[in-house]
């Protein structure tokens, strides 16, 4: 795959085309591939056909929460159908997962783990792919849990993409930047947006993207907005005027385009033919450094960061009373005042010899994460808690803290490798603390060398 090096080009929808080839209402299009093969391959060739170099199997909805048992066929026989069609071409094939259709906790009833496990069994099913596209997706929490699946079960390259409104923001509140800053903390591949809007409506999200991520940013557009007409649902924009705007947003930088909603291969043959004019403009890597919650990220080192510290059992007795007792409500509290006083982060140590720290900051995470917005710095010297907090964390993470010993960076840096994360270094090693400042800088560039070396 040329990813970054020439612009890629997604096919469009399948759901609304299969209805016009006789898909029935409430009927799951995704059992098409097994009832119907024919016709989900001669829509792959189309697209094919039109231009369209990356073609989406149909098994948006194909999960063991929707189809039960025969998930699992329903995405072979996807797979199987797309390679079909793919014969002789060199187009890739795209396992399209969608989301699960449940909200995770604390929204709803699905708890995190549950989800990772459901989307690792529709990755392990699709594994014959080329790569993997999580689309569609409305809340960062379970984009996350689906993009360790992906990452965990496959060494597939993972594209992801989002659904945002029009106040350029998911449907539990992240901003594209707060999304950029976790998914390249996971290491995806490629992210972007789809669906929700037409291209048009979306170019303010699409600058916020380009202006932040360092990886390709993907755009697939519905086919402008759908109106009803005649008990019929219509989209307002034709494959021309679609072709003009995806050449727009092309010359803005997204290079990786395709259609969602209401496109046809006409719309993608003509969205093909007026790209092809536009220079192409890698992705470059940005500079930001971003710590991230569910809803925003801060950026560091354009002005002060404020980091409420209360949230700490040294030197405060009433705090680790709280936490020998659990009274979340007293840690909550902490935290909503330092919120209150405009902190900016809020770091989140829990540790105490005497009590299950690994637990104590998987409940300190999940409980603050329900009652602010705030980004957390996970601040512990215990391995285990450190990575309960970072997989669970709904976004991305500070991490508190790494310093020059051989023990400490080989315990740290796998699981920001991992999960992402800024890491705040300290700049003393197996030898204590230095008297001088160039020692200390020694370490400090120890310390850079082998962040570097694990990405």
């Amino acid at each position: 795959m040329k990813l970054n090096q020439q612009f890629l080009f997604f096919d469009g929808a399948t759901g609304t085309i299969l209805q016009q080839m006789g898909l029935k209402p409430g009927e799951q299009p995704e059992k098409w591939n097994i009832e119907h093969p024919e016709a989900v391959i001669n829509l792959h060739r189309q697209y094919i056909d039109a231009g369209a170099n990356i073609i989406k199997t149909n098994t948006f909805g194909a999960s063991p929460l929707k189809f039960g048992a025969d998930f699992d066929a329903v995405v072979r026989a996807g797979i199987e159908n797309a390679r079909k069609a793919a014969e002789g071409t060199d187009t890739l094939v795209a396992l399209d997962i969608g989301p699960s259709g449940k909200l995770l906790k604390p929204y709803g009833d699905l708890p995190f783990e549950e989800a990772v496990a459901q989307f690792a069994q529709v990755v392990r099913a699709g594994k014959d792919a080329d790569l993997i596209l999580i689309e569609t997706m409305n809340d960062s929490y379970e984009t996350k849990a689906a993009v360790l699946a992906a990452k965990e079960n496959s060494d597939l390259p993972v594209f992801v993409t989002c659904v945002y409104d029009e106040q350029k923001k998911l449907m539990t509140g992240a901003s594209p930047q707060a999304m950029v800053a976790m998914l390249e903390g996971l290491k995806v591949d490629a992210l972007g947006i789809n669906c929700s809007l037409g291209p048009r409506q979306m170019r303010s999200v699409i600058e916020e993207l380009l202006e932040f991520a360092s990886v390709p940013v993907i755009v697939n557009p519905n086919a402008g907005l759908p109106k009803v007409v005649d008990g019929q649902t219509v989209f307002d924009i034709t494959p021309e005027i679609f072709g003009t705007e995806m050449q727009a947003i092309a010359k803005m930088g997204a290079c990786i385009l395709g259609g969602c909603c209401g496109t046809t291969p006409e719309h993608i043959r003509q969205m093909v033919q007026c790209v092809s004019a536009v220079p192409f403009k890698p992705a470059t890597k940005k500079q930001d450094t971003l710590v991230s919650s569910y809803t925003h990220a801060v950026c560091i080192g354009k002005k002060p960061v404020l980091i409420g510290e209360r949230i700490n059992p040294t030197g405060k007795p009433r705090f680790k009373e709280a936490l020998r007792q659990k009274n979340m409500e007293y840690i909550l509290g902490e935290g909503i005042a330092q919120q209150e006083k405009g902190v900016h982060i809020l770091d989140v140590n829990v540790g105490l010899p005497e009590i299950n720290e690994p637990e104590m900051m998987c409940r300190a995470i999940t409980e603050l994460q329900a009652v602010t917005d705030l980004p957390l710095q996970i601040d512990t010297s215990d391995i285990r808690a450190l990575e309960t907090g970072m997989r669970l964390y709904n976004g991305k993470p500070m991490v508190n803290s790494v310093n020059g010993k051989k023990e400490s960076m080989e315990s740290v840096f796998p699981l920001v490798r991992k999960y992402g994360g800024v890491v705040v270094a300290l700049t003393l090693d197996e030898n204590g603390i230095p008297d001088s400042a160039q020692k200390r800088i020694e370490i400090a560039e120890k310390i850079y060398r082998t962040a570097a070396s694990y990405g």
